[in-house]
């Protein structure tokens, strides 16, 4: 769009406009936040508790951004009011109003709280509608849940907080422990994922900016309730596409181990129920799960070795026609099997021989709940 001479009204706003950075509130109380950055910018990284009502969409954000390259700071103000006109203005003051209607309590930032943030935070006011920015913006507060993130290992050892790791071998409910546990961080639920070749969800993972924020609040608000102990899944650095820093895996996994042992027909069933049942609910049709079954074993081919692929792929073939003859999952328990025994087992013990990590407790899943109570 090309800039023309006609008169363009520059919204106003004075310098006192409401702001706050007590960025730690917003945390705790998951106080609504309105993003009013282009939606590009929000699908890179954004907060929990925010939805995008953008002050220019993505067209409009890149025309601006290139006048302003290109003839400066002054043109691109005026530009962006021409583009975000009396017209086009009206239906975006009245989604914040709608949104502040049912959320009285939410704030608004932009990338770093100046000029897109101001002039919406302006244009609500004209409206009768008073709101709070982010001071600083987006930028602000993801550097305040950055630097938690890189102060949390100081800040266990200063609070005398010791890290559980939970351990086990694959299928043996680890993830349903975390769940009956207070003092726990479920991280495959903030990741996502489930944490192994099989382990992606039907719907996509979180960007790893996204993680790295869902994690740091999920932290400052687990370290409210003043606990004594903080147990964690046995995890690698990377679940999926995400992925920790190296000194906050490193804390998380230096502590002592807890293993739940389960045997071995409750372990294909627990792996039947998630990887199956439940994985299968979250596809439209039968057809989009097989498929990304299909291409999670062609992934670990090369490791389960040729014959040992064929057998598997042998038991789920005949599983999966099974279940479309009669309904029934039980079938899938084969497959389960061969890769719990002579797969996902012989690397388990590898690794803990590797490790030699001190164990404190085995037990059952119950057992293991009961063990890890906190004692009063």
């Amino acid at each position: 769009m090309s800039l023309n001479s006609s008169p363009v009204e520059i919204t106003q706003f004075p310098n006192d406009l409401p702001q706050t950075d007590d960025f730690k509130s917003i945390v705790l109380n998951q106080i609504p936040l309105i993003d009013v950055r282009a939606p590009v910018e929000f699908s890179q990284g954004a907060f929990p508790s925010a939805i995008n009502l953008p002050l220019m969409n993505d067209d409009e954000r890149q025309k601006v951004g290139l006048c302003y390259k290109q003839h400066g700071n002054e043109a691109a103000v005026k530009l962006g009011h021409q583009l975000v006109n009396d017209i086009t203005r009206a239906p975006r003051v009245a989604s914040w109003a709608a949104f502040m209607d049912e959320n009285p309590s939410a704030l608004l930032y932009c990338f770093r709280g100046g000029m897109r943030s101001k002039i919406s935070q302006q244009w609500l006011k004209e409206s009768g509608i008073n709101i709070v920015r982010l001071k600083g913006g987006y930028k602000s507060f993801r550097r305040y849940l950055i630097n938690y993130l890189d102060f949390f290992p100081e800040l266990l050892e200063k609070k005398n907080i010791k890290p559980i790791v939970l351990g086990g071998r694959t299928g043996s409910g680890k993830t349903l422990a975390i769940h009956k546990l207070q003092n726990a961080i479920d991280l495959e639920g903030l990741a996502h994922h489930r944490g192994s070749a099989f382990g992606r969800h039907a719907t996509p993972q979180p960007t790893q900016i996204n993680f790295e924020n869902n994690l740091a609040m999920a932290l400052i608000r687990f370290m409210e309730t003043q606990p004594n102990q903080l147990i964690i899944e046995d995890e690698g650095r990377n679940i999926g596409s995400v992925n920790f820093s190296k000194p906050l895996f490193d804390c998380l996994k230096s502590g002592e181990r807890v293993i739940v042992d389960t045997p071995l027909q409750k372990r294909i069933d627990i792996t039947l129920d998630e990887y199956v049942i439940e994985a299968q609910q979250e596809y439209t049709n039968i057809d989009a799960w097989t498929e990304f079954m299909r291409a999670a074993f062609e992934r670990i081919k090369k490791r389960l070795g040729g014959e040992r692929h064929k057998r598997v792929m042998q038991a789920f073939d005949a599983a999966m026609q099974q279940q479309l003859l009669t309904g029934s999952t039980e079938p899938h328990q084969a497959w389960i099997e061969i890769l719990l025994t002579e797969y996902y087992d012989p690397m388990y013990d590898y690794q803990m021989q590797k490790n030699q990590h001190k164990v404190a407790f085995t037990g059952s899943i119950d057992e293991v709940v009961e063990y890890l109570q906190p004692r009063q």
